[in-house]
């Protein structure tokens, strides 16, 4: 990283391809970096009073379960108004971090992939994160009404977002909207 002086370069130096570590323990500083380095403000600490906390990582919410009980998530990042962002931390095949599974007894060719090294293991984690997000969006109050974005960041990988701008009402996804995914590659 020495001899790089812009805070964006910084960044990418430092983060690019460290896919497949702790999610919960690099998540809150990948983001907090990125916020410095595009010159962003960094969320707010988190108050004991949820209703407060509009800005912050690790927003609580309350889900409906079957059963008609309440069960609480968190929003990874959330910023009322703007958007609801959930983070994972991939083990791609091959990194050091890489989750060894039973192999298919006839394995099946891969399609190719936007993303370099990417596997439908990928894919199938990013659309769980989005599904995730978009259902603790659906959970806020309200009065929050719903978020422009839903963000989906794989720490170290392509962060993808997706508007919600053409939806006909505030917590209805609509199929032209669900094509609004965009990927930023690092």
């Amino acid at each position: 990283m020495t001899g790089v002086q812009d805070p964006i370069e910084r960044f990418i130096a430092r983060w690019q391809g460290l896919e497949g570590g702790q999610e919960r323990a690099n998540y809150a500083l990948f983001l907090s970096e990125l916020f410095d380095a595009i010159g962003v403000p960094r969320p707010e600490p988190a108050s004991a009073i949820t209703l407060e906390n509009d800005y912050v990582f690790e927003r609580a919410v309350k889900e409906p379960s079957l059963d008609g009980a309440a069960g609480t998530g968190r929003i990874d990042l959330y910023k009322r108004g703007c958007f609801v962002l959930e983070a994972k931390q991939s083990r791609q095949a091959g990194g050091k971090k890489e989750i060894i599974t039973q192999t298919e007894p006839f394995p099946r060719p891969e399609p190719r992939r936007v993303v370099r090294g990417a596997s439908r293991a990928w894919d199938v984690l990013m659309r769980n994160a989005r599904v995730q997000a978009e259902r603790y969006a659906r959970a806020l109050p309200v009065d929050h009404g719903w978020p422009p974005f839903i963000l989906i960041c794989d720490v170290g990988l392509p962060t993808t977002s997706k508007s919600n701008a053409s939806a006909p009402s505030p917590k209805t996804l609509t199929p032209i909207a669900s094509k609004c995914w965009r990927s930023i590659h690092i």
